[in-house]
């Protein structure tokens, strides 16, 4: 069977990975064991994808990313250039800690910034964004705005990554799609 996703010559791809229709895979690349990269994916150049990796679909990865064993992208998350993820909390390398490895789940939408580096064990919401740099210590919220190290909250974001302004009523429109949100209780949902 002919595969339907494109591997420039210089990628590796091992045993066992169940590669998208559609997916780019680009120069120097390496997709470890065992990964599931969703449709049209594109994987930039040096990318490492260690074994068991799971990507949805149109996951944007950009050049020089190290997604660990322990990572799951929701569908349309983008990972900005040479951001990385952990595994482990307390790595050594004369200690074998591969049965601690901890889970990061990031969801729909998320974007993380250039050199962000996200701490394992802690989600990213949905639609979230993550500033260049950040370094993501704890838990981030569906729609939150983090920067800085350690990163914090300093707002919230649409769907179309525009900072939304609240006003008394605790609501929202994002300026490109129109959409409304409303905030309540720290937590913002999309209502139309």
């Amino acid at each position: 069977m002919e595969k339907q996703y494109f591997a420039h010559d210089t990628a590796f791809i091992d045993e066992g990975c169940n590669i998208g229709k559609g997916t780019k895979i680009w120069h120097f690349s390496h997709i470890m064991s065992n990964c599931v990269l969703g449709e049209n994916c594109n994987i930039g150049q040096n990318v490492v994808i260690s074994p068991e990796v799971i990507l949805g679909k149109n996951v944007k990865v950009q050049n020089n990313v190290s997604i660990y064993t322990g990572v799951i992208c929701d569908d349309d998350v983008f990972l900005g250039p040479s951001m990385v993820f952990t595994n482990v909390i307390n790595p050594r390398s004369a200690v074998n800690r591969k049965s601690e490895y901890a889970k990061t789940h990031v969801g729909k939408g998320a974007s993380i910034g250039a050199n962000a580096t996200i701490v394992c064990g802690h989600n990213i919401g949905d639609y979230a964004f993550i500033g260049a740099g950040a370094v993501v210590t704890k838990t981030v919220a569906a729609f939150a705005l983090v920067v800085g190290n350690p990163s914090k909250q300093i707002g919230w974001m649409s769907e179309y990554g525009h900072r939304l302004e609240f006003n008394k009523d605790g609501i929202a429109i994002c300026s490109e799609s129109n959409q409304t949100y409303k905030l309540e209780d720290n937590s913002v949902t999309r209502i139309s």
